[in-house]
C-alpha cells in the first residue's frame, strides 16, 4: 500500500503539496450485563484519505477504493477542493520526513485469544458483583482495537505504524429509597484500556475487584452526604486526570486558541499572546505532552501529518510555555515547527489539532498518607461521575462516584454525592502539593470529542494524587 500512496503524492505539481494516509481498523467489544452476553461488536474499516494543499486553500477527500483509479479520483476531488479554498492556508516546516515503521507495545494479540475466553472472563466478574438486592445493574465489558496506517507525502515521507490499544472495566449501580449510586473499577467511562495487548486485561484482574466493587456501590447508599463549603481538596490520580484533560489539555489546543473551534467545542480561556508568559497554576504545576510514553493511548511514530512524536513541556513551575499544536495551526501562529499534534479518527477524516498524552509530572510528597498527613480538614475525592465545563475551559464543576473524609491528617468516613467546582487558573493556582513517582500512573481517555465532521479520539493522561487548597465543594451558599 505504501507504495501506491508514494506514487499518489509524487504526482502533485511542484506548487502543490500532497499527502496520503491509509488506515486499516479492527475494534472489537464485548458487554455482559445482568448474567447475560448483552452485546457483541466486531467492526473493521479500510481506506486512504487524501490531503492536497494548492493555490492557498486545502481540500481533502477520503475513499474506501484502493485501487490506482480509486486513489486518483480522491485526489482530483481534494485538488478541486483546494481550489475553492477562500481563506489562505500552510503548512509550518517539517524538519525531516517521516520514513521507516513504528510500533506500539503487544505482548499477547487480543484478537488471537478465542472470544469464548473473554466471555467467559465478563460472565465471572460481573457474576461476582451480583447477589444484593440492592445492585439493580451490573456491567463488565472489554475492548480491542487494532490499527494498521501508513502515511505518504510530496515531502518524501513513506512511513509505517500498527497500534493495539486493550482493557476492560466494570460497574454497579445501587438504588435505595430513591438514592442511586454508582461504583466503577478501575475507572469510569469505559474502564482502563491502554496501548497494550491482552496482557492489559488479565492483569486489572476483574474478577477479583468485582466484590469490593459490589460492597463500596451498597456502602454509598447509607453514607453521609459530603457537607458543601470551602475546604482542602486531595484528587485521586484518575479524577485529577480527567480534571487535566477538561480544563488544560483542550485549553492548550493551539486551534482552539486561534478561536478554530469555536462552532463545535468551544474556545479558550488562554490567548495566543499568553504563551510564555501566563501563570497558569502554582509552582507545583508542571505539565508534559508526550508522544513517547509507553502504554499511553496518544503515543506514536509520527502523528497524521507525518510529524515525529516528541515530548514537549506545556506548564513548567505554573508558567505556560508551549500549545499543542498541528503544522497549520503552527503556521498560523508564526511557529518554526508543529508539536506533533495532528490527529484523525481514521481514514474518513482530515488531521486537526489533538493533545497527545498530557501529564502532569510526579511531585515530592510521597504516597496518599504523606499528602493528607498535614490536613486537620477536607476532602478526598475519586472515580469522575459527572463534569460540566465551560466552551473557555475556564468554569467548570465535576462530580465524583466515591469520597472519604480527612481529619487530623488520615482518612475517614466514606461519603456520597461529592463535587466540586472552581475557574480553572485558580484550581491550579491553589495547588500546593503532587504525590511522587511511585503514585503516578496512566490513565486513559476513550471519548474525547472535538472537530466538525465530529472526531473521537483516544488519548492518555499520566497524574498521582494532588492537594489542593481553600476549594468550593459542593455547592456555594
Amino acid at each position: 500500500m505504501l507504495d501506491a500512496l508514494q506514487e499518489l503524492t509524487q504526482a502533485v505539481p511542484d506548487s502543490a503539496y500532497a499527502e496520503a494516509r491509509w488506515v486499516r481498523t479492527r475494534r472489537e467489544a464485548i458487554r455482559v450485563r445482568a448474567g447475560r452476553l448483552d452485546g457483541i461488536e466486531d467492526e473493521e474499516s479500510e481506506g486512504v484519505g487524501v490531503r492536497v494543499l494548492h493555490g492557498g486553500g486545502f481540500g481533502f477527500a477520503a475513499t474506501r477504493d484502493l485501487s490506482r483509479a480509486g486513489l486518483a479520483a480522491a485526489l482530483a476531488r481534494a485538488r478541486a477542493i483546494a481550489a475553492e479554498g477562500r481563506e489562505p492556508a500552510a503548512l509550518a516546516p517539517l524538519p525531516e520526513s517521516a520514513r521507516g515503521h513504528w510500533a506500539g507495545p503487544c505482548e499477547r494479540d487480543p484478537f488471537a485469544a478465542g472470544i469464548e475466553q473473554k466471555i467467559e472472563l465478563l460472565v465471572a466478574a460481573e457474576g461476582a458483583m451480583r447477589g444484593d438486592a440492592r445492585i439493580v445493574s451490573t456491567e463488565a465489558s472489554c475492548l480491542a482495537l487494532a490499527e494498521d496506517w501508513a502515511f505518504a507525502s510530496s515531502e518524501g515521507a513513506a512511513a509505517t505504524q500498527s497500534f493495539v490499544q486493550c482493557g476492560g472495566g466494570l460497574q454497579a449501580i445501587a438504588v435505595q429509597d430513591g438514592e442511586l449510586q454508582v461504583r466503577s473499577y478501575p475507572s469510569a467511562h469505559g474502564g482502563s484500556v491502554a496501548a497494550a495487548g491482552l496482557e492489559h486485561l488479565d492483569g486489572l484482574a476483574l474478577v477479583e475487584q468485582a466484590p469490593r466493587v459490589a460492597e463500596e456501590v451498597v456502602a454509598l447508599l447509607t453514607a453521609p452526604p459530603c457537607p458543601s463549603g470551602r475546604s482542602t481538596l486531595v484528587l485521586g490520580s484518575e479524577q485529577l486526570a480527567l480534571q487535566i484533560h477538561e480544563s488544560i489539555g483542550h485549553a492548550l489546543e493551539l486551534d482552539r486558541v486561534q478561536l478554530g473551534e469555536a462552532a463545535y467545542a468551544g474556545t479558550s480561556w488562554v490567548n495566543p499572546a499568553d504563551i510564555g508568559s501566563l501563570r497558569y497554576g502554582s509552582a507545583h504545576l508542571n505539565i508534559t505532552a508526550d508522544a513517547t510514553l509507553s502504554g499511553a493511548l496518544g503515543s506514536f511514530g509520527w502523528d497524521d501529518e507525518g510529524v515525529a512524536a516528541t515530548r514537549t513541556p506545556l506548564i513548567v513551575g505554573g508558567e505556560l510555555r508551549a500549545a499543542l499544536s498541528d503544522r497549520v495551526s503552527a503556521a498560523r501562529a508564526g511557529l518554526a515547527r508543529s508539536a506533533g499534534c495532528a490527529r484523525a479518527d481514521g481514514f474518513a477524516r482530515q488531521p486537526i489539532v489533538r493533545m497527545t498524552n498530557v501529564s502532569i509530572e510526579p511531585g515530592e510528597a510521597g504516597g496518599v498518607a504523606e499528602l493528607i498527613a498535614g490536613v486537620d480538614e477536607g476532602v478526598f475525592m475519586e472515580s469522575n461521575r459527572s463534569w460540566s465545563i465551560d466552551d473557555r475551559r475556564l468554569h467548570f464543576q465535576f462530580g465524583t462516584e466515591v469520597a472519604y473524609e480527612i481529619r487530623g491528617g488520615e482518612l475517614g468516613r466514606l461519603l456520597r454525592n461529592p463535587s466540586y467546582a472552581g475557574v480553572t487558573p485558580e484550581l491550579w493556582g491553589s495547588l500546593e502539593a503532587v504525590a511522587g513517582p511511585g503514585e503516578w500512573r496512566l490513565w486513559g481517555v476513550l471519548n474525547c470529542g472535538k472537530g466538525q465532521p465530529g472526531q473521537v479520539a483516544h488519548v492518555s493522561h499520566g497524574a498521582a494524587p494532588a492537594r489542593f487548597r481553600d476549594v468550593q465543594i459542593g455547592v456555594a451558599r
